[in-house]
């Protein structure tokens, strides 16, 4: 694994780590806590970063090597997940937190057709498409805890 690879897999794991605490922080509090809709805000502000970042991955994949039939598509999605992103910052936390849980399952759902070989994957190693939607899963079910343990 090259140091590149090693220090996006730490990096994202420690943004994973950081996210699931906020998750954590949110659900421990009280549902009309003015403190837990402070953390539900910024759980939705770093998990909107996260997924422009993510889907940045591919749009670079894509780039670097712009010949492969789907790079274009690539690009288009990664676009899509930017411009949510940048929307549910702009939202009240449990609709910020709801959308992005969806668009968190949606990029999984994107990393899955690198897999099935639908969109191109021959610049990624092998074992990334599968590892980020299982990642994208994981932080859709961060984002979506403070809403589901509303009720």
């Amino acid at each position: 694994m090259t140091e590149a690879i090693t220090t996006l897999v730490f990096g994202f794991a420690s943004i994973g780590v950081a996210i699931s605490w906020l998750a954590w922080r949110a659900i421990s509090l009280e549902v009309t806590s003015p403190n837990r809709l402070v953390i539900e805000l910024r759980l939705a502000q770093i998990t909107a970063l996260l997924l422009a970042l993510a889907a940045g991955v591919y749009v670079g994949a894509a780039v670097i090597d712009g010949s492969n039939t789907g790079a274009g598509l690539d690009i288009a999605l990664a676009i899509g997940f930017f411009i949510i992103a940048a929307l549910a910052i702009t939202w009240e936390p449990s609709r910020a937190l709801t959308t992005l849980a969806s668009a968190w399952c949606a990029h999984g759902m994107v990393d899955l057709g690198h897999v099935a070989g639908v969109l191109p994957s021959t610049l990624l190693p092998i074992w990334h498409p599968t590892a980020c939607a299982i990642y994208g899963v994981c932080i859709a079910g961060a984002c979506y805890l403070p809403i589901f343990r509303r009720s």
